[in-house]
């Protein structure tokens, strides 16, 4: 399970250019510059950790919903984002997914 490490360092630059994306759409600038390096990074990651066992299907599936909650999570609380019901039901049911991929 060597390729966990460098997964968790794809969701967390993913997760900063994504912060430096939605910075950029408020205010301009240079932040643009700071998502893109952001993903270069995170993709760095990724080809380490394909390479050493997360599989596409794995991999791809844990690094998707994890961004995706995590970057839900900071919309909601940091930039006052909303939430329908029907979405916040989306968010559960990708948290289960995850929870049942890592289950053996």
């Amino acid at each position: 399970m060597i390729w966990v490490v460098p997964l968790i360092g794809l969701i967390l630059f993913e997760i900063v250019a994504d912060i430096f994306a939605k910075e950029y759409s408020l205010k301009g600038g240079w932040l643009w510059f700071g998502a893109i390096a952001s993903y270069v990074i995170a993709n760095s990651f990724w080809l380490y950790s394909i390479k050493h066992g997360a599989g596409l299907a794995r991999g791809a599936t844990i690094f998707s919903v994890s961004t995706a909650v995590i970057a839900t999570i900071i919309g909601v609380y940091f930039y006052h984002e909303q939430l329908k019901p029907l979405q916040l039901a989306g968010v559960s049911v990708g948290i289960l997914a995850l929870i049942l991929i890592f289950w053996e």
